[in-house]
């Protein structure tokens, strides 16, 4: 079976993850859910990652935050898919509940948040809203 949306099936098994209360998640490794953990991971929505090679492309293996019992990710919605794209310009970067989450964009300059995306003053793609 191929999978023609990595990211969305990686969102949703985090998703499912945290709602069952597990400790770790497997994603399939790619670049780009890479990019997107380890933005996770400086935003302390999950504790960290690290890649388990197979012969195929590789697993990371996601090690899910909790605070006090409760998911430090409440929700994750993907938002540009490969049938409907959401590009944004630079003055027009969305603002996840106000600040208190966060939305991933793939800019020229790498995948960001909507912070570092307003700073440098670049739009692109929207990717995903995580709260």
């Amino acid at each position: 079976m191929s999978r023609t949306d990595l990211l969305a099936d990686a969102f949703t098994i985090v998703r499912n993850a945290t709602m069952a209360g597990k400790e770790n998640a497997d994603v399939p490794a790619s670049g780009t859910i890479k990019s997107v953990l380890e933005i996770m991971q400086k935003e302390n929505y999950i504790e960290t990652f690290k890649l388990i090679e197979d012969k195929k492309q590789g697993i990371f293996r996601i090690y899910l935050k909790y605070v006090y019992g409760k998911p430090a990710i409440k929700n994750i919605k993907r938002v540009s898919r490969p049938g409907l794209r959401i590009y944004v310009k630079r003055d027009k970067v969305p603002s996840v509940l106000r600040g208190r989450g966060l939305a991933i964009i793939s800019t020229s300059k790498g995948i960001l948040t909507d912070k570092a995306a307003k700073e440098s003053g670049l739009g692109g793609e929207v990717i995903a809203y995580i709260w």
